[in-house]
């Protein structure tokens, strides 16, 4: 029996023993933890509940080249309040006041907000909504609501802030502006110059704010100020002219219209500096209306049809294997090349014509023949004069996405006996429009290719940051003898060719129709046929300014696809619009919205301006965009908020009032 006792005895020593030892450790490691590890757990801790959040900093402006707003950013803010953090004493004598406010704000009665509050503040709820995505002047005048006027501790005032991209023009060159977009992972992407120079220049630099976590996916502000301060991004001065821009897209968008077209591009481009001053693109919606759906200009690469017959012909030239006046027998429109037939689209042929007339009347026989018998011993030759042109390379411009010329040679898996003929009027290679209007152009400027260019500066205020100049890709692209035929030709080609509809006594054109078969390849091609319809050149034709080019895809065959029918006019009325005051019968709405009134104030305020240049005009009736640029020329330095577009209603400073550096100007327009 003591044998037992003692046994049992032992176990209840070596338990005690181990719940001792254990003990122990716990201790220790309550000691560890309290006084050798507390800094890196109490780390974690803050880390978790408290972390710096990113200020997202504002984008700069986007302008035309005449200082016109086309993109800026706008700030909107999301309004709380923390209904825990008061005092008892401080949030009951300051409730109703603020419930008044926010009932004179929102219109429901008072009492509503003050039962909604005080049950935030029972529930213990430290984020209550008060008002999301309102201007900078709502957000000032909550700012001084009641209570939140004492900030964030301890008024309870939860701020944030956010920014959104505004277009004064609306959907005019949206795509090539650049809007935001997202990929398929969710990220925010920008097209056109909004991506092209985003990351360099307009982005900016992000701010630091602390931020404390008070529920699940739910942080509040700790202070009313950021620890780091964002940098607003750089402004982009474009080399777009808005009048242009406008005649441009109204313009295409009248034809898409008419001719019910899948869509479409038209681009004008400064024949001495290759700056773009219009480019619209537009493509059709299952309701039937039509928006900036890609970048056509830039991105889409297709056949260009009968636009390639200048280049083709201008190969034999230059290589000296025809001069214009080379006879070509077009037969009787059909001519048989290694078991097809090239046709033209004239009934019964043109019989014997000149290489010239060839392209004038824009024979695809003829031109077929002319680069078949010279080069079909040697395609390389041929291929090798274009290429010296660099149309096999993409033209490097500034916006992302640029599409990839594909001129096929010998060895390739397209190529055939059929390949050059069929080359020689446009088919079996790819350009952009754009690729297609830098060597146009290049005919206009004398032989001097230039890559096209969208953007003149990048400035921060007044002070240039970078400025860009005109980029010459090609010194000379053929003799004078070669140019001075070639823009004999095409001046020939809408006085008596495929464009002679476009004549006009009174302006002088010069240019090349296209008419491009597309998708013929599919199928149902035979009984749905499609086109893609072209017309490039430039204006006036004697002493060039502009060259252009405007392309319709897919317009409804019943009403018409040549691109003399379809395309032409649009070159047309954009020439004369730029160039001249002959009406035009389809006459295009301007967007511009003027007031007598408003003129005659801004012409007494003009003159007070020019002496004193920092006193407060009344910008109520005019453009939004043109009342921005007013106040950003001023002498004052100044920060311009613009909510909305089209024509100002209201101005926060009111007029003659003296302006203060740095100053916010909010401007309302609609």
């Amino acid at each position: 029996m003591a044998v037992n006792e003692k046994g049992i005895l032992n176990r209840l020593y070596f338990i005690a023993g181990c719940m001792f030892v254990f003990g122990i450790a716990v201790v220790l490691k309550l000691l560890s933890i309290q006084y050798l590890q507390g800094d890196k757990y109490r780390a974690l801790v803050v880390e978790r509940e408290v972390k710096n959040v990113t200020i997202p900093a504002n984008r700069g402006n986007v302008y035309a080249a005449d200082g016109s707003l086309l993109a800026t950013s706008v700030p909107k803010y999301n309004i709380a309040i923390d209904a825990v953090i008061s005092p008892a004493d401080l949030f009951e004598e300051h409730i109703k006041a603020l419930c008044d406010s926010l009932s004179g704000y929102f219109g429901k009665s008072s009492g509503y907000y003050q039962k909604k509050i005080r049950q935030a503040r029972a529930n213990k709820n430290e984020f209550y909504a008060l008002a999301k995505n309102i201007s900078y002047s709502d957000y000032i005048r909550f700012r001084n609501f009641p209570l939140l006027r004492l900030g964030a501790i301890p008024g309870g005032l939860i701020v944030n802030q956010k920014t959104k991209r505004e277009f004064p023009m609306g959907g005019i060159a949206q795509r090539s502006i650049g809007y935001e977009r997202f990929d398929e992972d969710g990220n925010v992407t920008r097209a056109g110059i909004d991506g092209a120079f985003g990351v360099k220049y307009l982005r900016g630099t992000n701010g630091l704010r602390k931020k404390q976590k008070i529920a699940k996916d739910k942080w509040k502000p700790l202070t009313d100020y950021n620890q780091v301060e964002p940098k607003d991004g750089y402004d982009v001065y474009t080399t777009i002219d808005v009048n242009i821009q406008d005649i441009a897209h109204h313009s295409l968008l009248g034809q898409l219209k008419f001719y019910e077209a899948e869509h479409g591009c038209a681009v004008v481009m400064d024949v001495k500096t290759g700056e773009i001053k219009a480019i619209s693109n537009l493509a059709k919606t299952k309701s039937g209306n039509y928006y900036e759906k890609r970048n056509y200009a830039v991105w889409e690469s297709h056949e260009p049809g009968s636009t390639f017959k200048v280049m083709a012909l201008m190969a034999a030239l230059e290589d000296k294997v025809i001069d214009t006046s080379t006879v070509v027998d077009t037969q009787k429109g059909v001519k048989r090349f290694y078991g097809r037939n090239i046709s033209d689209s004239h009934h019964g042929g043109y019989g014997k014509i000149s290489a010239a007339r060839a392209l004038e009347v824009s024979s695809n026989i003829g031109l077929a023949t002319i680069i078949d018998e010279h080069y079909s011993e040697n395609p390389k030759r041929f291929l090798k004069r274009i290429k010296s042109w660099n149309l096999h390379e993409p033209l490097g411009v500034s916006i992302m996405g640029e599409g990839i010329p594909d001129i096929p040679e010998p060895g390739d898996k397209k190529w055939s006996k059929n390949a050059l003929p069929s080359m020689a009027y446009g088919y079996g290679l790819t350009l952009t429009p754009l690729q297609t209007l830098a060597f146009y152009n290049a005919i206009a400027n004398n032989g001097e290719m230039i890559k096209p260019r969208f953007i003149k500066a990048v400035k921060e205020f007044d002070k240039n940051i970078e400025t860009f100049e005109k980029e010459v890709l090609i010194k000379k692209i053929c003799s004078d003898k070669t140019l001075g035929e070639m823009k004999e030709m095409l001046k020939n080609v809408v006085v008596r060719g495929t464009g002679k509809k476009l004549y006009s006594k009174n302006f002088s054109m010069a240019g090349k129709t296209g008419t491009a078969q597309t998708e013929y390849w599919m199928d149902d091609w035979k009984e749905n046929k499609r086109y893609i319809s072209s017309f490039a050149g430039y204006f006036p034709a004697d002493k060039p300014k502009y060259s252009c080019i405007v392309i319709i895809h897919k317009p409804s065959i019943k009403k018409g696809y040549y691109g003399a029918d379809v395309t032409g006019p649009v070159f047309k009325r954009i020439a004369q619009k730029i160039y001249t005051d002959t009406p035009i019968v389809d006459e295009i709405e301007l967007l511009e919205v003027k007031s007598v009134s408003t003129e005659k104030e801004y012409e007494a305020y003009y003159e007070t301006a020019q002496t004193y240049k920092t006193i407060m005009p009344n910008l109520i009736g005019l453009p939004a965009m043109d009342a921005v640029a007013l106040l950003e020329n001023m002498q004052v330095r100044i920060k311009v908020e613009l909510e909305g577009s089209g024509i100002v209603k209201k101005q926060s400073v009111n007029k003659n009032v003296k302006l203060k550096k740095n100053q916010v100007i909010v401007l309302s327009a609609s």
